[in-house]
């Protein structure tokens, strides 16, 4: 099992920046890759970005540009760089531990508590 630990979300102005951390401890040898998802009032959750095991990356159309995600792999700490922050992208901000096959598919698994982000206007 892997437990998976968020910080660094907060309350922030429009334009501003944020990172997030994400800490995982437990059965991390199993994670193929990991991601951030997001899930403001009354929507679904969405997926974010996601990074493998080899440092691959993709993004969302929403945060490309604007959001970069990256691993410490010393640390076992998935980060996202949240830059030019914009009222849409408030919402919780959920890290997960899963896999990524070889056509780009992500596939969730174990999931943190989530952190709050609030962009003001």
């Amino acid at each position: 099992q892997v437990r998976l630990v968020e910080s660094g979300g907060g309350l922030v102005q429009a334009g501003g920046s944020l990172r997030l951390s994400c800490a995982a401890s437990g059965s991390i040898f199993s994670i193929n890759a990991m991601g951030w998802f997001r899930q403001a009032p009354g929507k679904q959750r969405e997926l974010v970005a996601t990074i493998t095991n080899g440092g691959s990356t993709a993004y969302a159309d929403s945060v490309k540009g604007r959001f970069t995600i990256s691993r410490d792999n010393a640390k076992n700490t998935v980060y996202l760089q949240m830059n030019i922050l914009k009222p849409e992208d408030t919402a919780v901000y959920y890290c997960n531990a899963g896999a990524q096959d070889h056509r780009g598919s992500y596939y969730s698994g174990s999931w943190g508590q989530g952190t709050q982000v609030t962009v003001s206007s």
